[in-house]
């Protein structure tokens, strides 16, 4: 992996291209990142690149992580991730990455935590089947027998239960960037992404394209 860049999810609009064909697309807020640390083999044993986004205030930074920002002569960030990126001796601390690192036609992978939708019932989560609403019946939305017979006679490991349903980790891949706003630093990639409004997100280059 040689791009990526943190965002903010913005929302969903839609554009049309040359050929007057509508686009569905999500706005994201990319960036700009801040180089707090480049890692290398003969120091980490591994080469990477360690961004922050989005300003914090410096009260609000416990003493390490504020130690970690000065000694690299940064402000205070919000969000720190590390980028495995295979030509990280390009990069240098206190350098920028902007959403220009992308250019429209570019194949992405786009990670975020889904909207959370609270606790529920295995028809809303599974899809499995209700009963009969009327006629006497008394079994409607319950989810009918768990266990098996008498061997194993118990309920078997990965059976669709009602659970949480929601807020873990997602992927969208091999999405197209139709546009990016380097001035605004602004990208749009065709079709949805996981999360809400405001949620953080990892935009990466597509492993397929490495591929």
């Amino acid at each position: 992996m040689k791009k990526a860049i943190l965002a903010r999810k913005v929302g969903m609009t839609q554009i049309w291209d040359e050929n007057g064909v509508l686009i569905p697309v999500t706005v994201l807020q990319a960036g700009p990142c801040v180089v707090t640390q480049v890692k290398t083999e003969e120091t980490d044993g591994y080469k990477a690149v360690q961004v922050g986004f989005e300003d914090k205030r410096e009260k609000l930074v416990n003493k390490p992580m504020k130690g970690h920002f000065d000694k690299a002569g940064v402000p205070c960030k919000r969000f720190v991730r590390e980028f495995r990126f295979e030509n990280a001796e390009e990069y240098e601390v206190k350098g920028e990455i902007k959403a220009d690192i992308f250019s429209v036609g570019d194949k992405v992978d786009i990670s975020g935590v889904s909207k959370g939708k609270g606790f529920q019932s295995a028809i809303r989560k599974y899809g499995q089947h209700r009963g009969p609403m009327t006629h006497g019946s008394k079994f409607h939305r319950h989810q009918g027998s768990n266990g098996t017979s008498a061997t194993p006679s118990r309920v078997l490991p990965g059976k669709g239960m009602p659970s949480h349903m929601g807020a873990v980790n997602v992927t969208a891949q091999n999405l197209t960037v139709v546009r990016v706003d380097a001035e605004n630093n602004l990208i749009l990639v065709k079709g949805g992404v996981p999360g809400p409004k405001k949620g953080l997100l990892t935009v990466k280059e597509s492993a397929k394209a490495m591929n």
